[in-house]
């Protein structure tokens, strides 16, 4: 099913970290649409954290992903932090 929302991204972003940074977005979505690994996922968050290293740079990506799809990026992250291992899923 394709999305209708756009991605926030920045022009000023390489297309590695752009790859890195809708990997990320990517995994999130998955969290709740299906299920997915934690360690993946974790290992994503980290190299999204490469690319987008401030929190105040975080938390505005996070709102606008949040205003855009309704997946929060925040409970996705604590939830597979809390499980470590396995896998997350977060769909109603």
């Amino acid at each position: 099913m394709p999305k209708n929302y756009a991605y926030p991204l920045d022009v000023s972003w390489s297309t590695d970290e752009i790859a890195s940074v809708l990997s990320f977005l990517n995994q999130v979505e998955k969290a709740y649409e299906s299920k997915v690994d934690i360690k993946q996922f974790l290992e994503s968050y980290k190299a999204f954290k490469e690319v987008v290293r401030s929190k105040a740079q975080e938390k505005q990506i996070g709102r606008e992903f949040e205003k855009n799809s309704g997946y929060s990026i925040y409970c996705a992250v604590q939830a597979a932090k809390a499980k470590e291992k396995g896998f997350i899923s977060l769909g109603k």
